[in-house]
């Protein structure tokens, strides 16, 4: 091969490299956030509820001072979360791709005082998710 052919494969190797770049299009992991909104707080002490989405959650981590019980994680994963429930964040899950943070929903099942645990009805109770 000559000089002049050497310089072209070279070339055209480089600038099939340079087409190769990330240009951050891939997926991103990290945490999402499920918060509460109570309009009692400090008065409920457990809540149950699932999350779905495109993906299972990676991992599931309570709020400070909570504690947080599941079931194998998959794409809807039901969650209990017990302890002293105020508005807030209560819980935060690992996730493939923050980018579709908007496909996460959290879902309340039911919440029980703190005191004597009785079921409450579920009107004024919401749960959120952010990034």
């Amino acid at each position: 091969m000559n000089r002049y052919g050497r310089f072209l494969l070279l070339a055209l190797a480089l600038a099939g490299a340079g087409s190769c770049s990330s240009d951050g299009g891939g997926p991103v992991a990290g945490m999402l956030t499920v918060s509460f909104t109570t309009p009692n707080s400090g008065a409920d002490g457990a809540i149950l509820f699932s999350v779905t989405g495109p993906q299972a959650p990676t991992r599931i981590t309570a709020g400070a001072g909570l504690r947080a019980f599941s079931q194998p994680l998959s794409m809807t994963t039901k969650v209990a979360v017990t302890g002293t429930l105020a508005s807030g964040a209560i819980l935060t899950f690992g996730v493939t791709d923050t980018r579709q943070a908007a496909q996460y929903a959290a879902t309340i099942q039911s919440v029980a005082a703190a005191a004597d645990f009785q079921l409450r009805s579920l009107s004024g109770y919401s749960l959120t998710v952010s990034q």
